[in-house]
């Protein structure tokens, strides 16, 4: 397989300081607190004071006929409350009644649930038929409010109400409240004075271009009289596209910390809800925020979210929601005047399928392309991601800027944090070049594999496999210089070539059919020596397979097809099911396709055997040293045409 190198600070606050602390005041959560509370006590205390219920018989034959009973109670015609004579609670048959506290000296101690008044008044005069008149229990009638029963509904209710409350006010907190009805609310998050962002242009490298446009806005917003008085119109917006990793957000943040105003942030998915409406509702609060503040900035990232396209073709995925809320972004962008001191900053990697009104100069008025970094900028983005890192003096910038061609500022950031991890768990005490090499690797192969066990059989299919790669890159001019060749595997595959790719802007005919070749280097080698081919090419199958279509459908590169191109730049085609071309014209292409890559493969396959002798010490060599360095590759297939970097050894 080939592998190619592929396109805040905080405030000091002295200990003397003692900032004042607000005041403690009533605060609307402390309802909810004592509300939950007196439910726990009245749900634990309830029990405690739960009076015992007893039968007929047990109150006739115990208590009624013995003379201990003080009074009875009869309460809502439903229950009779039974209160013992006090002197009598002495008597060991009352003695759980006796240690209750809470119902031993106020009762009462027992009740007894009543069919009806009429039904319990004859048994209790039959039973007190034969005593004194001072022997006679009094019986009274009361009527009393159940708040059991009324608690038991109420607090279903109140625990459904307060989590309701907490739930909203747990929506609303972002700078817009705790009410309610304030999710429809922008959920920006502020940048202004007290919060300012920390990140200024000097923490911007490798994008002087987009740099110097955007610091037109910048001082726009800090001197706008030397714009207006000679008649001259701000940009309303100004739309960052890039690849990922180039530095759009970086950009956005940097501008928030030069200008120096009420920079306003959030991600374009931020708009979009499952309620109807808040969408829309979010933008025009937003946009209201941002006047009462303007000067001010707007910055929508990822604005790809909510400002897809509303052509035809998307009809059946449409999203009626998004669509209101992009219907409202296009009002508000055409509501504010020119010079008003709002501007809106937006960054996409998807561009191709933004709605066209919404890139229309009115709207966003320009648009700033960010590209991959060159070696220049390669090398002052490598500047700023060395600061904080103790690097050792044998570290030289420039070679790794010029062995990481395609790589972007977040690679960049990423390979020097890896070099730091690497450094650190080897307990160095400063990060050295062969650390930045071989994190270099790993961002770009995958982790070593050393412990991955192979068979030598395949050990050797794998060694002839890479020799085949890279004696056929060797031979042929439009390849990119051969770096090192490795059969340890790492990541998904078992060995890699690795080269420095050069940077070019047009690919001709030639290259690309050399590139062919070296791919095919592989598989050729494998046929030759084993007289037999192995699923180790799926790789390079594939995308050799996908350069030959794009030189016969895309480039125009291809003689029975001619001049012509299905490429479709608006990515409309995508979406049809069928193809932009006749089953003919598909009959062709898959036939040329087809023809290419097989001279292609006969070539190298002829090449290799020509220098089969040299294919096979290569071989013998990686299956000796595993990986195999410049030098090495030199002594054994002689000296290359093309130039390449000294001191590249891991």
């Amino acid at each position: 397989m080939i592998s190619n190198f592929k396109n805040s600070k905080n405030k000091n606050v002295s200990e003397n300081e003692n900032p004042k602390k607000p005041p403690i005041g009533f605060k609307p959560y402390w309802i909810y607190i004592f509300f939950l509370v007196s439910m726990v006590l009245l749900i634990f205390i309830n029990p405690l004071i739960k009076t015992k219920e007893i039968s007929w018989l047990n109150f006739e034959n115990k208590m009624l006929s013995k003379h201990d009973v003080a009074k009875i109670v009869v309460v809502n015609k439903e229950i009779a409350e039974i209160y013992i004579k006090p002197e009598r609670l002495s008597d060991p048959k009352y003695f759980e009644v006796s240690k209750n506290a809470f119902t031993s000296t106020i009762g009462p101690h027992y009740v007894i649930q009543i069919g009806s008044v009429e039904s319990f008044e004859n048994k209790l005069f039959q039973v007190q038929e034969g005593f004194l008149p001072e022997e006679k229990v009094e019986i009274t009638y009361q009527s009393r409010a159940n708040w059991g029963s009324i608690l038991s509904w109420l607090l279903p209710f109140g625990v459904l109400i307060l989590f309701w409350i907490l739930m909203f006010r747990g929506m609303g907190r972002g700078n817009v409240g705790s009410s309610v009805f304030n999710f429809g609310k922008s959920t920006a998050k502020l940048i202004d004075k007290d919060t300012k962002s920390t990140i200024t242009f000097k923490d911007v490298a490798g994008l002087r271009e987009a740099k110097s446009e955007v610091e037109e806005i910048v001082d726009f917003l800090k001197n706008p009289e030397t714009y207006t008085k000679l008649g001259a119109k701000i940009p309303k917006g100004v739309m960052l596209v890039g690849p990922t990793g180039t530095g759009k957000t970086l950009m956005a943040k940097a501008v928030a910390g030069e200008a120096q105003v009420p920079f306003f942030s959030l991600s374009g998915s931020e708009f979009v809800e499952m309620f109807v409406g808040v969408g829309a509702s979010r933008v025009r609060d937003l946009f209201k925020q941002a006047k009462e503040k303007a000067p001010s900035i707007i910055f929508i990232d990822e604005i790809d979210a909510v400002g897809r396209s509303r052509s035809k073709l998307n009809s059946f995925q449409t999203n009626d929601e998004r669509e209101n809320t992009l219907n409202q972004l296009l009002t508000e962008l055409d509501g504010f005047g020119t010079n008003t001191g709002v501007i809106v900053l937006a960054a996409t990697n998807r561009a191709d399928i933004l709605d066209k009104a919404l890139l229309r100069p009115g709207r966003f008025d320009r648009h700033i392309y960010l590209e991959l970094p060159n070696k220049q900028e390669r090398l002052e983005i490598f500047g700023v991601h060395l600061r904080p890192i103790k690097k050792s003096e044998d570290v030289d910038v420039e070679l790794l800027a010029s062995l990481s061609p395609g790589f972007s500022g977040a690679d960049i950031a990423n390979i020097c944090n890896e070099a730091a991890l690497i450094a650190a768990r080897k307990k160095k005490e400063e990060v050295e070049q062969k650390d930045f090499m071989e994190a270099r690797d790993r961002v770009v192969g995958g982790l070593e594999r050393k412990g991955k066990i192979i068979s030598a059989k395949e050990k050797e299919i794998v060694a002839h496999h890479e020799a085949g790669h890279a004696v056929a890159s060797w031979y042929l001019k439009n390849v990119d210089s051969l770096v090192k060749v490795s059969i340890i595997p790492r990541g998904k595959s078992l060995g890699s070539a690795w080269y420095l790719p050069e940077e070019h802007q047009i690919i001709t005919k030639s290259q690309f059919i050399d590139q062919i070749c070296a791919s095919l280097g592989g598989r050729a080698a494998e046929e030759l020596i084993f007289n037999e081919v192995s699923s180790g090419a799926l790789d390079d199958l594939e995308k050799v397979t996908k350069q030959a279509y794009n030189m016969v459908a895309f480039y125009g590169l291809n003689d029975e097809l001619g001049p012509m191109s299905f490429y479709d730049s608006t990515g409309e085609n995508e979406r049809f099911l069928g193809k932009p071309y006749s089953e003919n014209m598909a009959v062709l292409i898959d036939k040329e396709v087809q023809d290419l890559i097989t001279s292609a493969y006969l070539r190298t396959k002829n090449l290799l055997t020509e220098h089969e002798s040299e294919l096979e010490t290569l071989a013998e060599l990686l299956l000796k040293k595993e990986v195999v360095y410049l030098e090495d590759l030199e002594k054994i297939l002689g000296k290359r045409i093309k130039d390449i970097p000294l001191n590249i050894k891991d």
